[in-house]
């Protein structure tokens, strides 16, 4: 006899998912899902998962991302599915924006399509404690390691079975989780994302994988930008506060693209010394982007990109600081050590 194996139920945590979230979901028909610009796998995944939602429901959706597909996340089935404008062609009735703490972050579709964010209802889905509520409805769940752990609960309510789409689904939805947890070595992982982790498995997901392809596989533009971003290191306090910065230089002289600096900050924050990490990127027009990763018990990341107009989680935070490299550094800087300065350990 063939042992059948015990199928992973998510229905309890899934019924934490508000009811107004799949009403939506169930009565549009032509959904356009949205995720931020600069996108990583959380992103794109719980947007396009989002989209095979609603095909699966009967409707159409098309997947947007303001910026072009980064090539590290090119691997994950649907990736191809993207479009970096809405349809022309398609009078969409619903607009979902995913693991976006603000609606800015979406980039240049705001304004360019002003009339159609600004005439359709607006469905928000995110786990940034610092989300702004500018939804129709929202969803925000801190909780959540990821958007995309929120989305797999999603489709359990509607009783779409995780392996559809010939395991394109469960992949999106795998990618997103494991990309927002380091792999399930951050803090922010729970038992409930052990057990979405579980149920994906079995749909399919090749967790291993997708974290081997993430985490483990670079290509040699993007480890030459590191070791120029990690030579130049500075730290203060006795090695509690760590920094570095990407400048636009090191793009060029590298040969690796913007979106190859995904996992630098989280290098940084390997430091065995530091209450907080910030990676300094610099930015074409003025402006400099911080990434802030901070130690449990200690700074809250969303105090310090907070002062600055960002926000996040935690202990991961980031914020758009309206000021060229330099000045950002100094500023940026200077409120971290003053909050790095009183963690008592």
């Amino acid at each position: 006899m063939t042992e059948v194996a015990a199928r992973v139920d998510l229905s309890a945590y899934a019924a934490a998912v508000p009811d107004e979230v799949l009403a939506r979901l169930r009565s549009a028909k032509r959904v356009l899902t949205v995720c931020h610009e600069n996108p990583e796998a959380d992103a794109l995944g719980s947007a396009l998962a989002t989209a095979l939602l609603v095909e699966s429901l009967g409707g159409t959706a098309t997947p947007v991302c303001a910026d072009p597909m980064p090539e590290m996340y090119k691997f994950l089935p649907g990736m191809d599915r993207f479009r970096r404008e809405p349809d022309p062609s398609i009078d969409y009735d619903l607009l979902v924006v995913v693991d976006c703490g603000e609606l800015e972050r979406v980039g240049p579709i705001l304004e360019t399509h002003k009339e159609l964010f600004e005439r359709l209802p607006i469905l928000d889905i995110d786990h940034h404690a610092s989300n702004r509520r500018f939804g129709a409805f929202d969803w925000i769940d801190p909780r959540s390691s990821a958007t995309c752990e929120m989305a797999t609960l999603v489709a359990w309510r509607l009783g779409v079975p995780l392996d559809s789409f010939g395991g394109m689904l469960a992949s999106a939805l795998a990618g997103g989780v494991i990309m927002d947890t380091g792999s399930f070595q951050h803090p922010n992982v729970t038992p409930r994302t052990m057990v979405v982790a579980a149920a994906l498995r079995e749909a399919g997901a090749p967790l291993s994988e997708i974290a081997r392809r993430l985490y483990r596989s670079k290509p040699n533009t993007q480890l030459v930008l590191f070791g120029r971003v990690l030579a130049r290191m500075g730290s203060q306090l006795d090695g509690r506060l760590v920094w570095s910065t990407l400048e636009l230089a090191d793009l060029v002289a590298s040969g690796a693209d913007s979106a190859e600096s995904e996992g630098l900050i989280d290098l940084l924050a390997q430091s065995s010394t530091s209450e907080a990490a910030i990676l300094f990127k610099e930015g074409t027009n003025g402006v400099t982007r911080i990434s802030v990763r901070t130690r449990d018990g200690g700074v809250d990341a969303t105090v310090l990109t907070g002062a600055f107009g960002g926000g996040g989680h935690a202990r991961a935070a980031g914020a758009t600081v309206d000021l060229p490299l330099g000045e950002a550094r100094q500023a940026v800087l200077a409120r971290a050590a003053e909050l790095v300065a009183v963690v008592k350990r």
